[in-house]
């Protein structure tokens, strides 16, 4: 996947967030009990014992800002778990192995922030990170597609963002 780049919450936008959320309020922090929270700062599940913060995140209006787009009424405020503190963020740079294994949606995203398609991976398609290279190289085969969300089917939560490299 050497064409694309796969982006986590930089670590930035994570110690904002960590204040104040993009819904303007300071976010939850729960010590995860069980494990296995989908992390958005490093890409990878929670671990038994972690300290996160939940929290309202808008990615296409952060997007937004840095490329002057206008994602309109596409804006979305949803959910999403970072670590409590600062971590050393993405462990690697292709498709997050952790993030495999369950239904996704794959949202593609024009250069305003106007969704152009979506792909549904359901886990009978066995969703490993050759099957979602795989799934993300023919929506970037559309020249117009200028990012993906990649998001959890059952909440729709946003879990990262993919590039062009």
């Amino acid at each position: 996947m050497s064409t694309l780049l796969t982006l986590a919450i930089e670590a930035e936008v994570a110690a904002e967030l960590r204040v104040r959320d993009d819904a303007g309020r300071p976010p939850r922090v729960v010590t995860d009990t069980e494990g296995g929270a989908p992390l958005r700062c490093c890409l990878r599940r929670s671990l038994p014992g972690e300290r996160l913060a939940l929290l309202a995140y808008a990615p296409l209006r952060r997007w937004a800002a840095r490329t002057g787009g206008d994602p309109g009424p596409y804006e979305e405020l949803g959910p999403v778990f970072v670590h409590a503190a600062q971590c050393e963020g993405p462990g690697g740079t292709g498709f997050p192995v952790e993030m495999c294994g369950e239904r996704r949606v794959f949202r593609a995203y024009d250069a305003v922030g106007n969704i152009l398609g979506g792909r549904l991976v359901d886990r009978h398609l066995s969703l490993d990170a050759a099957t979602a290279e795989a799934v993300l190289a023919e929506q970037f085969a559309d020249p117009g597609v200028a990012l993906v969300h990649v998001r959890a089917v059952e909440f729709g939560c946003f879990l990262f963002e993919v590039h062009r490299a």
